[in-house]
């Protein structure tokens, strides 16, 4: 049983903090780092990657849509091929400020919006795909197992993560519950460690509706932005250790 914690990282901007970026770094063993478009700025980039790169935690690109008002949350019916260069863009971004901290970018998540249409749109997915492999073919693309972006990610060659979410409710086909609907976070704690380890040791989590959905995440994301993030992320990992899961990067 061996499980990565990753967690969205890097979304402030300018004086605007939103995660506990330093607490957060010293439990989760990746970090998807915001690259500007829908949170984080030239300093917060820095200043993540290089404390990322001290305490050995794997640095990956959350790309998104260009959406700082609505942090990212809004789908926006781009052009594939401008889609395709926002996300070379930001990639090198990133990889820029990772590789001055003596680290580097080692794989690609899409953020908010931009990873529900993913799930299913098809050109879009074939757009993040596309640059990607451009940029570097070697990046795992990490996601919703299902979607259209690991489906295409995998036909293209690249390597592909499946992802799970320890505070998000699932819908019986295995997507996510949209965030408008109630219930779309779980908000107790012991429930939510109790499904993390759940999901890590048997490969299953109980859909809204009460229906088991299959689910064998090598990655787990443990969201940075609500609250009481870094106490939950801790108890989280608590739990895993305590049910023999090995915690160690992906990438």
């Amino acid at each position: 049983m061996v499980l990565d914690l990753n967690s969205d990282l890097g979304e402030g901007f300018g004086i605007w903090p939103l995660t506990d970026d330093d607490a957060l770094l010293d439990i989760v063993t990746s970090a998807n780092v915001a690259c500007g478009f829908h949170a984080g700025d030239p300093t917060v980039l820095r200043r993540v990657t290089e404390r990322a790169a001290q305490r050995g935690v794997a640095v990956g690109a959350q790309v998104g849509y260009r959406d700082l008002a609505g942090f990212g949350r809004r789908f926006i019916d781009v052009d594939p091929a401008e889609l395709g260069n926002d996300v070379i863009y930001q990639i090198g971004a990133l990889d820029g400020f990772a590789r001055i901290a003596g680290t580097r970018v080692r794989y690609v998540k899409p953020h908010g919006a931009l990873y529900n249409a993913v799930a299913h749109h098809t050109a879009q997915a074939e757009a993040v795909v596309e640059a990607v492999g451009t940029y570097d073919a070697s990046l795992p693309i990490l996601g919703l197992p299902g979607s259209e972006l690991l489906r295409l990610a995998d036909a293209a060659g690249l390597p592909t993560v499946a992802e799970a979410f320890a505070d998000r409710a699932y819908t019986p086909e295995g997507r996510l519950v949209s965030r408008r609907e109630p219930g779309a976070v779980v908000h107790d704690a012991d429930a939510v460690v109790a499904r993390s380890v759940r999901m890590a040791t048997e490969g299953a989590v109980t859909a809204i509706d009460g229906t088991e959905v299959e689910t064998r995440p090598r990655s787990l994301c443990l969201h940075g932005d609500t609250a009481g993030a870094v106490d939950l992320a801790r108890r989280i990992r608590a739990g895993l250790l305590d049910a023999g899961v090995e915690l160690t990067p992906f990438a």
